[in-house]
């Protein structure tokens, strides 16, 4: 089936994060997170003929709606390997901009088999890349109970993650959990009748971040993109969570995933960009009344100094 950018994927603060990206018209600019192309498009729209864009994806569904556009090139693959891919194509330090909308599409919260939300009945999958072997069933099924207590705590700030784990590791003793509906079964006792959207986003995410490894991939593109962006490259991101927005507002202020400033002799900061926007972008309200997923938005950008 395919899909218009519309219904595929509405692409959050679009406006502001292309324009954070200065897009001179002879540029080579890179979407690190295609998905459904919005952003794509609008750089496509502002890049003359000899500009370039390069748009990094390793869900296979994306592949039915590319720009027919000689100015684009599709790379299939994950992000975290942003320089090698640039290398290969010998633009490795010749890079203008950087984009990353580091949410999950509407395709794949709407789309039940993919197991991305709790609307839905489906296999519990979650991977960004189907090619790829370890799912969310797997994670639930096989992980140390210590190990989902881990995930649940880490990556969706869980304080009841050590009940949960228990509960799951018990459960999954007495029957397999291979469904979403499996899965909000064993949850039930857990989730608090005012705040059951709130929790169950939580349990989603952590799974989700954990079996397509978000936070180290996040990382590792990141500090890719000291290599490939030229001095005064623009980098721009969105984020949708707390634990990745902390990794992108440390790297861009201090350089490090820490927060941890160093300074020269003089007690000057030595970082390696300069921030564009002292204060955090955030969708406007109309946006967030035509698309509620763009409520938790976070826009940052971040200029490569010299």
């Amino acid at each position: 089936m395919k899909h218009t950018e519309t219904s595929y994927h509405i692409p959050v603060l679009l406006d502001e994060s292309v324009s954070g990206l200065q897009i001179r018209p002879e540029g080579i600019y890179v979407d690190v997170t295609f998905g459904g192309g919005g952003h794509s498009r609008a750089i496509l729209e502002r890049l003359g003929a000899q500009g370039r864009l390069y748009g990094f994806d390793r869900d296979a569904d994306v592949e039915q709606h590319l720009p027919s556009d000689a100015r684009f090139v599709f790379v299939r693959g994950n992000f975290r390997y942003l320089y090698n891919f640039m290398r290969y194509h010998q633009v490795a330090d010749r890079i203008d901009g950087i984009i990353a909308d580091l949410g999950v599409s509407s395709h794949h919260f709407d789309t039940n088999e993919r197991g991305f939300s709790f609307r839905f009945d489906g296999l519990l999958d979650m991977r960004m890349n189907t090619r790829s072997e370890r799912t969310a069933a797997d994670v639930l099924n096989t992980y140390t109970e210590e190990s989902l207590a881990n995930i649940f705590y880490s990556y969706g700030e869980l304080k009841a993650a050590r009940k949960l784990a228990s509960a799951l590791t018990q459960a999954r003793e007495i029957k397999k959990i291979r469904t979403t509906d499996d899965l909000l079964n064993i949850l039930k006792p857990f989730i608090g009748k005012d705040k059951e959207k709130k929790f169950l986003a939580q349990v989603f995410q952590a799974l989700r971040i954990e079996i397509n490894d978000e936070m180290e991939a996040l990382k590792e593109m990141l500090k890719h993109t000291l290599q490939v962006l030229k001095p005064g490259g623009r980098l721009v991101v969105i984020t949708y969570h707390s634990l990745e927005d902390r990794i992108v507002k440390n790297f861009m202020k201090t350089g490090n995933f820490e927060g941890k400033v160093e300074q020269d002799f003089y007690g000057n900061i030595q970082t390696p960009f300069r921030p564009i926007n002292q204060k955090v972008i955030v969708p406007p309200e109309e946006e967030i009344e035509r698309n509620p997923r763009s409520r938790s938005a976070k826009l940052r950008i971040a200029e490569k100094k010299a």
